[in-house]
């Protein structure tokens, strides 16, 4: 006779809740050492001395205003709406050591005081003021070379009244911000708000020039800057060639140059061989079905696929340059087909202009397409950290929210820099560090912040006991160890 099971895994005994009296707890318990970070940094100290947009400080400094926007961020909030629960929530307000933090208004309020983009300025520098003693922790070999990202990207908005807003070349109302990063830690190391009818790289060389300066300070030996065919300004490559500055960028398939490379001899052509996306550690698995690429063949849509790349290269002196640049071309044999019917077959050219004589042709193409990895920070920014949400009602308070809510971010960058590399697991501790990194936004949150913990208040100390442990717990360890001990000057 087959016994019925009632109740699975899942089954519990009777629940009841109780309200504590006296025990504080809070389910972002990382926000502790986040808030170490800040203090060893120096970064609330920096921006309070750089920035002065208050009067009276009853109760909060512009540091306290910042960081409240960041921690938000930092503890799962994806608007200003979000911080009344952080301002109801006893044991958020007692792990900080704070009696009390701004409401959303009041949020909202200091967004709008910026006014002058000038005072964005402040703020940014304050920040890279913070970054560069981030920056001095780490070991020689990252000063090698600073490759500086740069690209545009559409921040949509359904508001009507948003001072700055237009329509973009897409047909969708916002604005366009600039985002100039630093690849080597995903860092957004300068964001730039404009109106959404503004061209992608407009206002870029002077950020490029700005940020070549922050690395220099830092002390990085080389920079490489990058882009796409927007990013190539040619009034400027002579100049950044000359200041020992070099650059890959993008160039526009002219007519004039599609000619030059359409009568390259063949011998002047090479295969492209481009490495595997990554390599299996274990047996192979069998491939699943390609479900996408049968309905394009059942339904007869056009197909175009890729037949072989060739890359090569050539001389060349832009209308606007007053010496020649080396640029390398990619070939592409594309292959159109309908269903299994091959339509045509035609040759398409790819042109990268740069400075850089000691790579080859195959080793600039890789280097330049490494820059399509800024499109899952630009991603995160949008969709992890929601920083380009634009919650205000002016260009410039909006610029000045994004600049705050991508701190959150750039606080994430800081906490894996801050992780120890050196010892006897070097080799693991550094594929560790690259993977919190390279980390998403939600995961980073999930295993480093959202760690459930019992604040503890003495007299002089704030201790959060954790109440959970994942995997990453002991990295996190790690690197709240780190955070106690004074950074190098």
């Amino acid at each position: 006779m087959h016994n019925a099971r009632y109740g699975g895994n899942l089954s519990s005994s009777k629940i009841e809740y109780e309200v504590s009296e006296r025990d504080h707890a809070l389910v972002a318990g990382g926000i502790g050492a986040i808030q170490l970070l800040v203090q060893k940094s120096g970064l609330a100290q920096s921006i309070d001395r750089r920035l002065n947009l208050l009067k009276l400080y009853l109760p909060y400094s512009e540091s306290d205003h910042v960081l409240n926007i960041a921690y938000n961020v930092l503890t799962g909030g994806q608007s200003l709406e979000d911080l009344e629960l952080l301002r109801n929530d006893e044991g958020y307000l007692d792990a900080l050591g704070a009696q009390t933090i701004p409401d959303p208004t009041t949020a909202g309020d200091f967004c709008r005081r910026f006014g002058d983009p000038e005072n964005v300025e402040a703020l940014m520098d304050a920040i890279h003021e913070a970054r560069l003693r981030i920056w001095r922790q780490q070991p020689k070999a990252f000063f090698s070379e600073a490759f500086l990202d740069a690209d545009g990207s559409l921040a949509p908005t359904y508001g009507e009244c948003k001072e700055g807003m237009d329509i973009s070349y897409k047909g969708i109302w916002g604005y366009h911000p600039l985002v100039i990063s630093l690849a080597n830690t995903k860092e957004p190391l300068c964001l730039v708000n404009r109106s959404g009818n503004r061209p992608s790289a407009e206002g870029a060389a002077p950020r490029f020039d700005q940020m070549i300066a922050l690395c220099r300070k830092a002390g990085f030996r080389r920079i490489t800057l990058r882009g796409d065919t927007d990013f190539s300004q040619s009034e400027h490559l002579d100049r950044w060639d000359e200041d020992r500055v070099q650059f890959i960028f993008g160039f526009d398939a002219t007519q004039k140059l599609r000619e030059i490379a359409s009568q390259m001899p063949k011998s002047a052509w090479r295969t492209l061989e481009r490495p595997e996306k990554y390599q299996v550690q274990t047996s192979p698995r069998a491939k699943p079905e390609r479900v996408k690429q049968e309905i394009v063949l059942e339904r007869k849509f056009s197909d175009v696929r890729l037949i072989e790349e060739w890359v090569g290269e050539f001389d060349y002196q832009p209308v606007k340059c007053k010496k020649t640049h080396r640029v390398v071309v990619v070939r592409k044999h594309l292959r159109t087909l309908k269903g299994q019917t091959r339509l045509f077959d035609e040759m398409e050219y790819f042109f990268y202009i740069t400075n850089k004589r000691k790579l080859s042709a195959e080793e600039v193409v890789l280097l330049a397409n490494d820059r399509c990895d800024q499109e899952n920070l630009i991603e995160q920014l949008k969709n992890g950290v929601h920083a380009l949400r634009m919650p205000v009602n002016t260009l410039v308070a909006n610029w000045a929210y994004m600049v705050m809510a991508s701190l959150a971010w750039t606080l994430k960058a800081w906490f894996a820099l801050c992780l120890p590399e050196i010892g006897r697991w070097e080799k693991n501790r550094r594929a560790e560090k690259q993977s919190v990194l390279r980390m998403e936004f939600r995961k980073f949150l999930n295993y480093f912040i959202r760690i459930p913990a019992q604040v503890v208040r003495t007299g002089r100390r704030i201790i959060l006991r954790l109440l959970a442990w994942n995997p990453y717990v002991k990295l996190f360890l790690r690197g709240v160890e780190v955070l106690e001990r004074p950074l190098r000057c």
